[in-house]
């Protein structure tokens, strides 16, 4: 069976330190498409029809991307496997993030006391998230996966195995240590088993289309840039987080490369070419970069 052997597939590349979660449920899915096709090994045209269902071409591309990947690897083993071309045009085109300022970020935090108060602590959990977010540039999936035994003394969170099968840990700044420590003084009178920080009205881990689709309704409710064609996203939160922190960067080259170094492991990446990503041209750098610019022509060094 097709889903034997994509099982097998996933759990070796997971072994190697992918989470594949999209990838995973896409070839499940092709998977069910292909065996109600009849099909016993991968066949190109299944591939594509199955991949064109979706929604855009930069969708379509993904999927067929997946299938095309693991094609490659069976047919290895199996040549009827069949390797399909991908006719598919990926998405070139990045999305413009958001940069919140400060005076957002506190609007965010509270419009969480507007949220409907539909289950014990939904307006602390969601004021606690958001805020623990705007404050650390973690992940969402990162901060939904934080446990109590991930919080450790001193102000130090425990990021176990995440996007890149990496641990890390994240130093929080005495302000965020104290709003985390009143919320989980809360937390513990919960007489619940499961011991994520933040729970949903199951008493379970809260999923992530969860999360966004009250964000977005706080971020209705704070007012934040209500005309703007693409809406702020909570990951905006992380490309925040990154850019603030270069604004505070020294101009020299060697400060520069031990604040990218920092910056870099602080967020989790393992290549510092991954922080360039969520760095943004924001007022206050193009500024300091001017002053900077205008030092060095002033030494005569440029």
């Amino acid at each position: 069976m097709l889903i034997d052997l994509i099982e097998r597939y996933l759990s070796l590349r997971q072994t190697l330190g992918f989470t594949l979660r999209d990838p995973s449920r896409h070839l499940r899915a092709f998977a069910q498409f292909a065996a109600d096709t009849g099909d016993t090994h991968i066949r190109a045209a299944t591939a594509v029809a199955w991949a064109s269902a979706a929604s855009s071409p930069s969708v379509r591309h993904v999927r067929l991307r997946n299938i095309i990947d693991l094609a490659r690897f069976l047919h290895a083993e199996d040549p009827r496997h069949e390797v399909p071309s991908n006719p598919f045009r990926a998405s070139t085109q990045r999305p413009q993030p958001y940069i919140y300022t400060p005076e957002e970020i506190a609007r965010l935090v509270a419009a969480a006391q507007r949220l409907r108060d539909s289950y014990p602590l939904r307006r602390q959990v969601y004021a606690t998230l958001i805020g623990l977010i705007a404050a650390t540039g973690l992940r969402v999936s990162e901060a939904l996966d934080l446990c109590f035994c991930d919080v450790l003394p001193e102000g130090v969170l425990q990021i176990r195995r995440t996007k890149f099968g990496k641990s890390r840990l994240v130093p929080l700044h005495p302000t965020a240590t104290t709003a985390l420590g009143r919320y989980l003084e809360l937390r513990r009178g919960l007489p619940v088993t499961d011991d994520h920080l933040f729970l949903s009205a199951g008493n379970r881990r809260i999923g992530s289309s969860m999360v966004e689709y009250t964000f977005g309704r706080m971020r209705r409710l704070a007012g934040i840039a209500p005309a703007r064609t693409r809406p702020p996203r909570i990951h905006d939160l992380r490309h925040t987080v990154a850019t603030r922190a270069l604004e505070q960067c020294p101009t020299d080259r060697a400060a520069v490369a031990r604040h990218f170094v920092a910056l870099a492991t602080y967020l989790g990446h393992t290549d510092i070419t991954h922080t360039y990503w969520y760095l943004e041209a924001t007022p206050e750098l193009m500024t300091g970069l001017a002053d900077a610019a205008e030092t060095l022509f002033g030494r005569g060094e440029v």
